[in-house]
């Protein structure tokens, strides 16, 4: 069975058009998205419904919990909140209630035992939505804040940087970004496990999609913050 995993759409729906016409192209039997859907991109809405019709196994991100109750001060470094804010309230403009609702109601992670394998997936760790780990962090960081021993496999986002290590015989992922990979490769990143009769495979596959037209629609638009795109596609990174 093979199962994919995206995160961190972000709003982009190019990219996540994308990803999604990759995921098809491997004949990948589920889709389970990690949040982070709708916040910081040009088409929340867009991207939300998109993520609705190819999946019934989504998690919350603390960028859907922005989106369903604004960004609380000591969240954001005191400089960025104001804008950020206004990038949170021009998203829920192009949201319907029904959508905010279905934002609020997203669970915070998803236990999966698959032919014998068990899967823990949650956006940034199983205790919160704004805790930040590292790929760098020690091993004994990883064990307590994502606590492995839970699982086979223990699957996030939030980070933005792609990732697969094990430790003490678990094996950590991260699956990057769809929206905004953060680690200089534009490309969006996704993670596939393959499991077979108690037997897995995991990898990170990274996808192209049309940066220019992303940013044609943001230049055109009235998003808030457009500096933040432009500085973030000469770069690639935060």
């Amino acid at each position: 069975m093979k199962i994919a995993f995206i995160s961190d759409i972000h709003g982009n729906a190019v990219a996540l058009k994308a990803v999604l016409e990759d995921i098809e192209k491997r004949h990948v039997d589920e889709i389970i998205v990690l949040g982070d859907i709708s916040f910081r991109g040009i088409e929340p809405a867009k991207s939300l419904k998109m993520v609705r019709h190819n999946s019934e196994w989504v998690i919350k991100g603390n960028g859907d919990e922005w989106i369903v109750r604004g960004i609380e001060q000591g969240e954001v470094p005191d400089n960025m909140l104001s804008l950020m804010q206004q990038e949170r309230d021009w998203a829920v403009q192009q949201l319907e209630e029904s959508e905010m609702n279905y934002l609020k109601e997203l669970p915070h992670s998803i236990k999966r035992d698959i032919e014998g394998v068990k899967i823990h997936a949650f956006h940034a760790t199983p205790q919160s939505l704004f805790d930040v780990v590292f790929p760098y962090e020690k091993n004994e960081i990883l064990q307590e804040k994502l606590k492995l021993d839970e699982a086979d496999i223990s699957i996030y986002g939030h980070i933005h940087q792609s990732f697969i290590k094990y430790v003490n015989g678990k094996c950590v992922m991260n699956i990057g970004s769809v929206g905004l990979p953060f680690d200089g490769e534009y490309k969006s990143s996704y993670g596939l496990i393959d499991v077979q009769q108690n037997n897995y495979q995991a990898s990170i596959i990274r996808v192209n999609y049309d940066r220019d037209l992303v940013l044609k629609k943001i230049s055109e638009s009235d998003y808030p913050n457009k500096d933040f795109f432009r500085d973030y596609y000469s770069s690639g990174k935060q």
